[in-house]
């Protein structure tokens, strides 16, 4: 492995101060850090770690989401591969550990703890706790991804105490995921020994969670966006809080990741040592993450920067491996199998059609950048006895067709997302990814919904009979396809499903919460609308 210098403004995070040094690189670690007097080249940080990502709903495979990350300077992730296991169990968790070791960059894997999130959809398979326990045992797993089912820990529900118990055992940190959980109900869901939380979606909120011994991580993602409402935790809190993506479509990973949120929250005050805690170190710490912090003797995971104020990196390293430089990823292509499951028949109008019930009808109200959703009450409008979209009130229809069956289907009706044209579906619906699609007219609906059964998986736009879809072959949820094809591919369904009338920043991404039953208020499975308030059918 080649041997470098590099003199450079060191940014010592945990001793806050910024030093001019020359640090030696020996076969990929730190064997000296210099004091050096003369010029010097841009800002030396610890990589930047995503604190709670899934992989997979950025459409791409580890090996293309690792090229695309390392040009801003993210080195590591804390994966939940939980979607790929909705749609293949223990086999889709081997598939991205393996998938994700041929490129050098450190994906650390948590076990997936619901499988399938609920038992009121269909998924494509289930991991049981004695599954959960094999995926714990293996040294590479590092922790118990997100806790969903936060009813069962309340109430102690013997199966998922089992899965918690199986991390303490051994040892590994256990994630959690309980979005508007406050007060006493958040004390005895972290006395269970659950360590962090992604979903806050208000600063009261996580305050309570930061009381009960958790950490936060701060989520910004292409749906749902917490930053605005929880940077203020970085300075009040700079020890006990991450920054993370958790989902982040292909288009917005070109444009930034972690870096991004560093730059913002600097711009906003925070003490620019306090943001670099949170999203360089506190990660490590937490997770105990084999990956270098710019000491003596570490692998050289490290990125440089142009300055502390925009966090755009110059150049990457992982393992003193240089993995990108202005912007250009330096990681080849890795060519790997598509496995899948998808079994489900075309659809026609008349699958779709729905009996008037007039003079209301129940409507889920989506929001821009949250998973969360309302539950209104509206006009119907119906015509020849059907009730039918309205595009004038903005209320469309909402469509779950099940793929791993042809047993079920369900429809009901959304607010929020702007259509006047056409029809968008995809095949990343969490948690159980069958297939979502929102639209003006049945026959839209049925265009979109079959391009994506017909490529097994994908995106897609419909409108007056004609298509276009972003094919996602690897379990319908990624494609195989460079990153940059893909992210080029996802923009011109973006724009063309915005041209439609969508008003919403992410429509695709909003569109695959809408089956999401573990986030309240209002949800669509494939067996039919869900309040999540109740954890029951509406």
């Amino acid at each position: 492995m080649t041997s470098f210098s590099l003199r450079t403004n060191l940014v010592d995070i945990a001793g806050r101060e910024v030093r001019a040094v020359e640090l030696l690189v020996e076969n990929g670690r730190i064997t000296a850090i210099k004091p050096f007097e003369g010029p010097v080249e841009g800002y030396l940080i610890p990589g930047f770690v995503d604190a709670h990502v899934h992989v997979e709903s950025s459409m791409l495979l580890p090996s293309e989401f690792a090229r695309l990350a390392v040009t801003h300077g993210t080195v590591a992730t804390v994966s939940d591969p939980h979607e790929i296991a909705n749609v293949l169990g223990a086999e889709g968790v081997d598939f991205m550990i393996t998938n994700g070791r041929q490129v050098p960059f450190h994906f650390f894997f948590g076990a997936p703890s619901c499988v399938p999130a609920t038992a009121f959809e269909t998924a494509g398979a289930a991991l049981d706790s004695e599954a959960v326990g094999r995926l714990l045992e293996r040294p590479e797993v590092r922790y118990l991804s997100e806790m969903m089912n936060f009813p069962g820990v309340l109430h102690g529900d013997a199966e998922v105490m089992r899965k918690i118990a199986h991390a303490h055992r051994l040892g590994k940190p256990v994630d959690g995921h309980a979005p508007g959980l406050r007060g006493a109900d958040v004390v005895r869901y972290a006395a269970a020994g659950i360590t962090t939380d992604h979903e806050c979606f208000t600063l009261e909120e996580a305050l309570d969670k930061l009381a009960a011994g958790m950490w936060v991580q701060i989520r910004e993602g292409s749906a749902a966006k917490n930053f605005e409402a929880l940077w203020p935790l970085l300075n009040a809190h700079p020890h006990r809080v991450m920054l993370c993506s958790d989902d982040k479509h292909p288009d917005g990973l070109v444009e930034g990741h972690i870096n991004d949120l560093c730059r913002r929250a600097v711009a906003l005050g925070v003490d620019v040592f306090n943001v670099l805690l949170a999203a360089c170190i506190n990660p490590r710490d937490h997770y105990t993450l084999p990956i270098g912090r710019l000491r003596v003797g570490d692998p050289a995971d490290m990125v440089l920067l142009d300055d502390l104020v925009d966090f755009r990196a110059v150049r990457t390293w992982i393992g003193g491996r240089l993995v990108a430089e202005h912007g250009e990823t330096l990681i080849p292509r890795v060519h790997d199998a598509t496995p899948n499951r998808f079994r489900c028949s075309p659809v026609r109008p008349t699958d779709l059609r729905v009996p008037s019930t007039g003079p209301e009808r129940t409507v889920i109200g989506a929001l821009d950048g949250q998973l969360i959703t309302n539950r209104l009450r509206m006009p119907e409008h119906a015509v020849d006895g059907a009730s039918m979209s309205d595009t004038a009130r903005d209320v469309l229809k909402l469509v779950v067709v099940d793929r791993y069956t042809d047993r079920h289907k369900a429809v009901a009706w959304v607010h929020g997302f702007g259509l006047k044209h056409g029809a968008i579906a995809g095949s990343v619906a969490h948690d159980s990814h069958n297939i979502v699609a929102v639209g003006c007219t049945d026959e839209d609906l049925c265009e979109a919904i079959n391009a994506v059964i017909a490529h097994q998986g994908g995106v897609s736009v419909a409108h007056g009979g004609t298509h276009r879809v972003l094919p996602l072959p690897v379990a319908g949820l990624m494609s195989d396809a460079d990153a940059y094809t893909v992210a080029d591919a996802y923009s011109a369904l973006d724009r063309e499903a915005k041209a439609l009338g969508s008003t919403l920043s992410a429509p695709f991404m909003t569109l695959s919460f809408m089956a999401l039953l573990v986030i309240p208020h209002l949800k669509l499975s494939d067996r039919g609308l869900f309040d999540v308030d109740s954890f029951s059918f509406a």
